[in-house]
């Protein structure tokens, strides 16, 4: 593949353009307002979104959680992800703090679906499926749809379930509107305040018959958090290696939203929906790390010699999302039509970033000691702590660039039918999906071996002292003065770069990807009084190829690979109304979902004559067969009550394996590939409570709690081939990513002008990943118990004015990954407590 070339569909000189051209015509309609008479403010609250949500949930014929924003920043959370993690079955997995992937019903994010406005999206990540969620800034979202059992008419590919994220158009709203907001949000762990604001409008013009919404919103967030990892490199009880990470992250997210519709009259509309979302992360790592024991490894208060070394990485990334969905929709008689289609592309740039900066210690350190194993606290002489003590060992440099893109193209078709007392509607449809997924990365390295390597680092100091800048804040111990990125890059900067690539490295992990889908369904839908039932098929096949790299010493052979295959996906909902308030659901449903691309890359990878790395790109999907049944009741004053049970049965679960003695790799001791896994099974208990307290005396009438519950347990095969007895063994672990238990609770208070809300987070240890012996149980990565507390609140000042306070973390949670027993580290991570505080205009 050829060398990396920068591209990007919207750069950062058009974003501006954009977001100045649409703050002045935002600015010019308030203008034009402002002559006229002023008109009713419609206050609403949590209790509204309440409201909204349940209607949501109860007009669907299947199982559906959903969340309400009633205006712009109407969810009191940063993001899309942190938004969904309220909701009953659903979890999140944090970054830095950060919501950024979820976890449906126990299932991992690569075994959801994003959507946004019926567009299915990709992900900009060059390894995976999974949308991260930290993307889409909550001020832009209308609602959030889970569908936690799809029908046919669904694509398919969502074991746990579909992200649904639906933007504001101007006929949800009884007239105009023009809401802004600005705010400042402060960083404990860094003491660094940050900016964000935004602006939403909507109106419907030319009579009422079209509609435009159009929002715009920005945000930026400098915060810390502070590392101590062992990667799990503990050796019955004793310590093989430690590092200490200091993080100085800078995050900044801008979006814009357009929905335009066209209704002419009741039989026929035209929507136009575009989604822009643009996230950066500029991120500098120092670290301190201690390895190469003279003991070989070390006992918690024993004292050693080790090796110490000073490490850098400083990149930034920036990840772009663009979703474009055009679909006209008519009604004749008893039939409806609708035509879609739609477009969508992620990326990653990634430019050249500071991979690792190594300074080596000149000479290894005695005394080195350490006491907790659960945050390593190292004692060491002062010399450790001297950039006089370490000689620059390496620079690496690293770029990469990938892109996801799906075009869509879909038609259904419904005819209602009148048979005596019931109505039956029978819909069709096909569905051509068209996805590319490429990934290429580029990298290089300075050493100096002046004399016989070509990429040698160039004429100057090599001693610590010269690179470094001011001490580091860093709280879990110490590790002396930061390293200056600024200084690395300019010791390389204008020095042989062909000389010094990684042809090799730059090679392996380049690919191209290409996932043709053709689907086709059909759904009969039946209602006759109390009942309702929806059954029916969907098709889907899939043709696939992928190219790679083989990598064999200096030999670089490209790999072509091609799978084609169908699946039949049916299912059946059904609901029965007891009465208008209580409702019985039952679903039995069909999905599957298909490998991650760094799992199907073709890319062989012959280290040395007995270690290897390989993809698999026959990989099968993983297909799940789900029963859920329910039921639901409606309370009074807004308030609903339901309990759900729900078991999935799973094959072909994706896990990495070592394949070393088998048939093929008989002579190898290590050959790390992905197989399919044997039958999976999860079940899950999901109970879920809301209602605003309006039966009770004041105060306590304006109270407002949520409260929900899951229980799951889930049990999956894997496997690997055994050299020592020749035998293929086997293990039973849980899914990665599936907690046993996931709790939200809320208590929420609205009276006048003055609203709050105290929410509290929490989910169980959960499986991160597998040791490299994935068959001992004793190397698996687990994530503790995770709670978080978090505060909103809100007060409306004056008829247009109202001020937002948010308080995330309140409990200063900890992340705490562990290998085997709790009290052996693999990471330990602390990031503080963070505020914000927000001013809001309604102008129209």
């Amino acid at each position: 593949m050829s060398d990396f070339k920068y591209s990007k569909t919207v750069s950062p000189l058009a974003y501006r353009v954009m977001t100045i051209a649409v703050l002045q015509a935002l600015a010019a309609v308030s203008s034009a307002q402002a002559a006229e008479p002023a008109q009713e403010v419609t206050v609403s609250g949590q209790r509204a979104s309440l409201r909204k949500a349940i209607a949501i949930q109860e007009k669907a014929d299947h199982i559906v959680s959903a969340v309400s924003a009633d205006d712009i920043g109407g969810l009191p959370d940063k993001n899309a992800a942190e938004a969904l993690a309220r909701l009953p079955g659903l979890a999140v997995q944090r970054d830095q703090g950060e919501g950024r992937y979820v976890v449906v019903r126990g299932l991992a994010p690569d075994l959801n679906s994003v959507s946004i406005n019926g567009n299915q999206i990709p992900s900009p990540e060059a390894s995976r499926r999974a949308v991260a969620l930290d993307i889409l800034p909550a001020g832009m979202i209308r609602s959030l749809e889970v569908s936690k059992t799809l029908r046919p008419e669904h694509d398919a590919g969502a074991l746990g379930g579909n992200v649904e994220v639906k933007t504001l158009s101007a006929f949800d709203l009884p007239g105009a509107m023009l809401n802004a907001y600005t705010g400042l949000s402060y960083d404990g762990a860094s003491g660094k305040t940050s900016p964000n604001a935004g602006a939403l409008w909507a109106q419907r013009l030319m009579n009422g018959k079209l509609g435009v919404a159009m929002g715009i919103s920005a945000e930026k967030r400098s915060f810390a958090s502070d590392n101590i990892e062992t990667g799990g490199s503990w050796q019955d009880g004793k310590l093989g290696s430690v590092e200490l990470r200091d993080y100085l992250p800078v995050r900044e997210r801008h979006a814009l939203a357009l929905n335009m519709d066209y209704r002419p009259d009741a039989n026929q509309q035209t929507s136009l929906r575009y989604f822009l979302s643009d996230f950066s992360d500029d991120e500098v790592r120092d670290r301190l790390t201690f390895s190469n024991f003279a003991s070989g490894t070390m006992a918690e208060n024993a004292s050693t010699s080790a090796r110490a070394e000073r490490r850098l990485r400083q990149r930034k990334y920036t990840q772009t999302l663009q979703s474009l969905n055009i679909a006209s929709e008519w009604k004749f008689g008893d039939n409806w039509l609708k035509i879609a289609a739609a477009g969508s592309r992620a990326s990653e740039d990634t430019p050249e970033s500071i991979n690792d900066a190594r300074f080596r210690g000149t000479a290894n350190f005695s005394g080195i000691s350490f006491t907790n194993t659960e945050q390593p606290r190292i004692s060491a002489p002062e010399a450790v702590y001297s950039p006089a003590s370490y000689a620059l060992n390496s620079i690496t440099l690293q770029q990469r660039y990938s892109s996801d893109s799906i075009q869509q193209f879909q038609t259904d078709f419904r005819k209602i039918l009148q048979a005596g007392d019931s109505d039956i509607s029978l819909q069709a449809g096909f569905k051509f999906s068209r996805r590319d997924k490429d990934n290429d990365t580029n990298q290089w390295a300075y050493n100096s071996s002046k004399s016989t390597s070509p990429n040698y680092w160039g004429a100057g100091s090599v001693s610590l002292a010269d690179f470094t800048g001011g001490m580091l804040d860093y709280p879990l111990g110490r590790i002396g003065a930061g390293i200056n990125p600024d200084l690395i890059r300019a010791r390389v900067a204008g020095l042989n770069r062909d000389a010094a690539k990684l042809v090799n490295e730059s090679a392996i992990n380049d690919y191209r990807m290409q996932e043709n889908l053709d689907a086709a369904y059909l759904q009969v839908s039946w209602d006759r009084h109390a009942w309702h039932l929806t059954a029916g098929s969907r098709l889907e096949r899939t043709r696939f190829s992928a190219s790679g790299n083989q990598i064999s010493g200096a030999q670089i052979t490209g790999l072509q690979k091609q799978h084609d295959y169908q699946n039949w996906l049916p299912s059946v909902h059904a609901r029965y109304d007891f009465d208008q308030q209580t409702s019985l659901r039952a679903a039995w449903t069909s999905a599957l979902v298909r490998a991650n691309f760094s799992q199907l890359a073709p890319g062989t990878n012959l280290i040395s004559n007995t270690e290897a790395q390989i993809g698999n790109p026959d990989l099968q999907a993983m297909t799940a067969r789900g029963l859920d049944l329910g039921v639901e009741k409606l309370l009074s004053h807004d308030g609903v009550v339901s309990a759900y049970l729900f078991h999935k049965d799973v094959r072909n679960f994706t896990y990495t394996t070592n394949l070393a003695g088998s048939a093929a790799w008989k002579n190898y001791s290590s050959v790390v590939s992905y197989a399919n896994g044997g039958d999976g099974k999860l079940n899950g208990l999901e109970l879920a409570y809301s209602q605003p307290l309006k039966m009770l005396p004041a105060p306590w009438n304006n109270l407002i709690l949520g409260a929900n519950y899951t229980f799951v347990r889930s049990d999956a095969e894997i496997g690997r081939y055994d050299s020592i007895s020749g035998k293929f063994l086997n293990r039973s672990i849980r899914l990665p990513g599936q907690a046993d238990r996931l709790l939200n609770l809320s208590v929420a208070y609205e009276q006048g002008p003055w609203s709050a809300r105290l929410a509290l987070n929490s989910k169980s240890e959960y499986l991160l990943e597998l040791g490299n012996d994935i068959l001992n149980p004793a190397q698996d990565r687990i994530v503790a118990p995770q709670k978080q507390i978090d505060l909103s609140l809100s007060w409306q000042f004056a008829k247009r004015w109202s001020l937002l306070f948010e308080a995330a973390n309140l409990n200063n949670e900890k992340y705490y990954v562990y290998q085997g027993s709790p009290a052996y580290n693999a990471q330990y991570e602390q990031y503080g407590r963070s505020y914000k505080l927000s001013l809001k205009a309604s102008l129209m």
